[in-house]
Parts: structure tokens; C-alpha cells; sequence
């Protein structure tokens, strides 16, 4: 860790520099909350999605017609 307050001393003369190092630019830090945060809006949305696609899928059920039932009779006597 190159970070800290260096000294220099040359002929009875002492200069200090003081240095801060980044490692990484575009670095974020991620803690526990922020993990949990994504993690449970994750689940939220996925199970909304659930509910969702359920229930448009659920609604066609009841939209069959009877009507192609009666239309498949076989007009002989015998049969029916």
C-alpha cells in the first residue's frame, strides 16, 4: 500500500509528502446492504413476473366455445 506520509532529509533540510493512491478508478465498494437490496428486488420482480404471466394465461381458460362441440355430430341415427 503505497499510501502514507514519506520524508525526505538532504542537507539539514527535511520535506514531507504526504501520498494517496487509488487502486482502481472505476472501483464501487458493495457492502452487505447493498447485496441484500439487489438480492430481494430480485425476488420481488421475479415474483411479480410470476403473478403476472399468470394471470394473463390463467383468463383464456374461460374463453372455449361449445359451440365446435355441436358442430362435430355425426348426422346418422345410428350414431346418435
Amino acid at each position: 500500500d503505497p499510501r502514507g506520509l514519506y520524508m525526505c532529509e538532504t542537507g539539514g533540510k527535511r520535506k514531507s509528502l504526504q501520498v494517496h493512491y487509488r487502486m482502481c478508478q472505476n472501483c464501487i465498494e458493495v457492502d452487505a446492504p447493498t447485496i441484500s437490496g439487489i438480492v430481494i428486488a430480485d425476488v420481488v420482480a421475479t415474483l411479480f413476473l410470476a403473478v403476472a404471466v399468470y394471470c394473463i394465461t390463467g383468463h383464456d381458460r374461460g374463453r372455449t366455445s361449445r359451440a365446435s362441440d355441436r358442430q362435430n355430430l355425426i348426422a346418422n341415427e345410428l350414431y346418435q
